[in-house]
């Protein structure tokens, strides 16, 4: 990945589209498809920490380990449900690639402090 690019797919820098959202102390993602996909970028960034604070607090576990040797590469918006500025709740269908596989998810938000976090989510067969 250059600096150029963002993870998530989307034609723009990385800076311009999931790397606003990242850092501590800035703004949430506005829709539950711009969390998902900015999710998707700390994984393949390796950032836990945004990973647990995007995560709602009743299915979020205590830590989460990543494994460094993962290699993601690519992602792919399938479908979704809701999950605008005018809904509390949204859910994303997903293909993420790694080298040797892919998960392919229905991923389920909320609005928690009127921020989008993950809920949980069910692995489909592809």
């Amino acid at each position: 990945m250059t600096s150029r690019s963002c993870p998530c797919g989307l034609p723009r820098s990385y800076d311009a589209c999931c790397g606003r959202f990242l850092p501590v102390g800035s703004a949430p993602a506005p829709t539950a498809e711009s969390l998902m996909r900015s999710r998707y970028s700390a994984f393949v960034r390796g950032d836990a920490g945004y990973l647990l604070r995007t995560w709602h607090p009743r299915t979020r576990p205590e830590r989460l380990e990543l494994d460094p040797r993962m290699r993601w590469t690519g992602l792919e918006i399938l479908g979704g449900t809701d999950g605008s500025a005018f809904h509390t709740t949204g859910t994303v269908t997903f293909r993420a690639s790694y080298r040797g596989g892919s998960l392919h998810e229905r991923s389920r938000f909320e609005r928690v402090e009127g921020a989008w976090v993950y809920v949980d989510g069910d692995f489909l067969d592809d």
